[in-house]
């Protein structure tokens, strides 16, 4: 039966919607968004199952799944705005049932198959985040945006952790890559019907016809806004860290550069994404318990640097073996805090779009860079078993981009309600 419940679409100051409903929502949401992250990190733990499979090299296997954010991060801004236009029942059900598509196309075996399918995936698979972000963002509390964007990500983080630590006993014990596939498709259908049942539907706003040009008018406000792009970069630059070397490198990285054994190096590297689960609500209520936004992200990004640092050119054995993960992971968490900075930075009736912006800025430094890193690490090991120092030189570069949201957090408005209020600020200018 379909939840009885319907909300207008109106800012986030008028939006009324009943507590059980707006948690269910939002439940239900984020456990969408937590299989989402499960597919997405699921394949660093079978690597070479999925080379065999597909008959791709390792590269060209890192090439294939970076058509996931080929489609992340584009539709991250289609998901925003048709949100904003109407609503989230239908296109958060869609949604599910396209990243089922794209996980069975997946399981053919075949690299043109895998490639759209791991492209749907991506593209359908944005709808999940920025729709439970919405959900948190719209449907609770303005005291309480930066606990519910740091919790909905928690869910995000956990189905990356279990991506990796569920996902590789499975493998280990022989279950078919095509199997395991297929499964996860017919879970994102099923997931489907739950969020067609749940998520309440909501009425468009009068003036809503002109749906394209309102759609163009307000990615232009969000994208012309400097505090935007900032929001952008500090969240990327935080963020592809736990991507790239955490969550796609990170297993090959700790068995070639530290010789850590298979279990043993599964298990290190999902302590990063349980880091985010720690991190992202512990330091969103952090943020919202001191009302200010800026020294959160700035004391992330110190964490997270002194981490990159140490687990790229420290000594091996000196601290306990998940330490270092699980504490980059809670630093990273800060990558949330500008996702809503960047709300509060803009109209409250363009909150999906800026959702959106930011969640594509985000992910097109994973799109663009992904492929990047994979290229120099097989150039500097000469296409043999890469060695430590050429994983350094690979990877140094994502320790300069930490150090680097130093520099740009300084610039960034502070829009905590503490820090309006030590400004004399009652409303933000945007």
């Amino acid at each position: 039966m379909e939840v009885p419940a319907t909300i207008e679409m109106t800012t986030k100051s008028e939006t009324t919607v009943s507590g059980y409903v707006a948690v269910v929502a939002w439940v239900v949401a984020s456990i969408f968004f937590f299989y989402q992250y499960a597919l997405r990190s699921a394949p660093s733990v079978m690597i070479p199952e999925l080379s065999g499979a597909l008959g791709v090299s390792a590269v060209g296997l890192a090439t294939i799944l970076g058509f996931f954010y080929y489609g992340y991060a584009p539709f991250s801004l289609v998901a925003g705005v048709v949100f904003d236009r109407i609503g989230l029942k239908v296109p958060l059900t869609i949604a599910a049932v396209v990243v089922g598509i794209g996980a069975m196309l997946f399981a053919t075996g075949n690299p043109g198959a895998a490639s759209v399918g791991r492209f749907l995936q991506g593209a359908a698979g944005v709808f999940a985040s920025v729709g439970a972000l919405y959900i948190a963002s719209n449907f609770f509390p303005p005291s309480r945006t930066a606990t519910m964007n740091g919790a909905t990500q928690m869910f995000g983080m956990a189905g990356g952790s279990a991506g990796q630590f569920a996902v590789a006993p499975l493998i280990a014990g022989g279950m078919a890559i095509s199997f395991f596939w297929m499964g996860m498709g017919i879970v994102a259908i099923l997931l489907g019907i739950l969020l067609f049942i749940f998520v309440p539907r909501q009425e468009k706003k009068p003036g809503q016809e002109e749906w394209f040009s309102s759609s163009i008018e307000a990615l232009k406000t969000v994208f012309s806004n400097p505090q935007s792009i900032l929001c952008g970069l500090i969240a990327g630059l935080l963020f592809i860290p736990t991507t790239i070397l955490g969550m796609v490198w990170g297993v090959r990285f700790l068995q070639e550069a530290r010789g850590v054994e298979y279990g043993t190096a599964v298990m290190q590297s999902a302590a990063v994404p349980l880091g985010w689960i720690i991190g992202c609500p512990l330091l969103g209520f952090i943020s919202d318990r001191i009302g200010r936004r800026r020294p959160v992200i700035i004391s992330g990004a110190f964490v997270l640097m002194v981490c990159l640092a140490w687990i790229l050119f420290g000594p091996k054995d000196v601290l306990p073996p998940y330490t270092l993960g699980l504490v980059a992971g809670i630093a990273s968490g800060s990558a949330m805090v500008p996702y809503t900075v960047i709300r509060e930075v803009n109209p409250t009736e363009y909150g999906g779009t800026a959702t959106g912006v930011i969640s594509f800025l985000n992910f097109s430094f994973s799109a663009l860079l992904g492929p990047v890193f994979g290229w120099i690490l097989q150039s500097v090991s000469g296409n043999a078993a890469a060695e430590l120092e050429h994983y350094q030189i690979a990877f140094v570069p994502l320790l300069y981009g930490v150090a680097l949201v130093l520099i740009l957090a300084l610039f960034l408005k502070e829009t905590g309600p503490a820090g309006r209020a030590k400004s004399g600020e009652s409303t933000l200018e945007v």
